[in-house]
């Protein structure tokens, strides 16, 4: 059996993004190293904008400890001429305890037919789920943002950022994650923040590293809920996985995020509901069983 997979989400690295010798990279006003390789054109203030799009994205975090919401995640193996081969389907709402601890609601989840894939629930965190690989303030030592430059976004004006994990380029760091396993750890890709609220509203990339498993490219769209918080709403993938036996998996993943409505008190769980019971506003969602930290799907033998 082999690992393959992920996020959620989840969305093409752009790891091609060249990197600058010391001598172009800045230095924070706290004299520790900047994280930001300043190219040619890049906004003067482009460590200011790392640094409050990482609070932000800390707020992101907390603030989804408020909001219960409904997530339709589609996974399917396509074979030749495009055909559906297999699919698993899964439609849930969430809540957030106050400890952060994410429950599930099943709403309709019927009997998946991937035959060259497994995929477990736990599985779609980390393809594409609402974690979202959130770039938290606490995570800023682990990357690298070179500037790309300005886009538009369906009219909203955006700062562009490659974003490269420091382990791809430390052996040591990359021969202990390969022996705890930790494969996908990390994020790779680019990601487009908000020029005037200074939040990520697009991502496109992967999880990294790669050993034995197989990560598809993702992106991940965001729209503002209740006039300030920027919430993963679509992530889409669709690329062709070859494993280390040869085999080719097109796997194509869509995940839509809705319904997102503040809490107006703290959920209490307890476990009932079936899979199918969709009157889940009277009744607090079931608990799953508790789970370790989320492991891509397993390649079917």
């Amino acid at each position: 059996m082999k690992k393959i997979l992920t996020s959620a989400l989840a969305l093409a690295a752009l790891g091609a993004a060249s990197v600058a010798s010391p001598a172009q990279t800045n230095t924070s006003a706290s004299n520790s190293p900047s994280p930001v390789i300043n190219r040619s054109g890049a906004p003067i203030d482009a460590d200011r904008i790392i640094r409050t799009m990482a609070q932000k994205e800390t707020q992101f975090r907390k603030a989804l400890n408020e909001y219960e919401f409904r997530r339709d995640a589609v996974i399917q193996t396509l074979g030749f001429g495009g055909q559906i081969t297999g699919e698993f389907h899964r439609t849930s709402r969430f809540v957030f305890d106050d400890s952060g601890n994410r429950f599930e609601k099943i709403l309709f989840f019927p009997a998946p037919t991937l035959t060259d894939l497994q995929i477990t629930p736990e599985d779609l965190d980390n393809l594409g789920g609402i974690q979202a690989f959130s770039l938290e303030a606490s995570k800023m030592g682990d990357y690298t943002f070179a500037y790309v430059g300005h886009e538009k976004i369906d009219e909203i004006g955006t700062y562009v950022f490659d974003v490269t994990p420091k382990a791809l380029s430390d052996r040591s760091q990359l021969e202990a994650l390969k022996r705890e396993k930790k494969e996908g750890a990390y994020f790779q890709g680019r990601v487009w923040v908000d020029d005037q609220d200074l939040q990520i509203v697009k991502a496109r990339g992967k999880s990294v590293p790669e050993f034995k498993q197989r990560f598809p490219t993702f992106e991940t769209y965001r729209e503002q809920i209740d006039g300030k918080y920027w919430f993963p709403t679509y992530t889409y993938a669709d690329e062709n996985l070859t494993f280390q036996n040869g085999q080719v998996v097109h796997l194509r993943m869509r995940i839509r995020f809705t319904d997102f409505e503040r809490l107006k008190g703290r959920a209490t769980v307890i476990e009932e509901g079936t899979p199918g019971d969709v009157n889940d506003k009277e009744k607090p969602p079931a608990k799953p069983e508790p789970t370790p930290y989320p492991l891509p799907p397993k390649q079917k033998p």
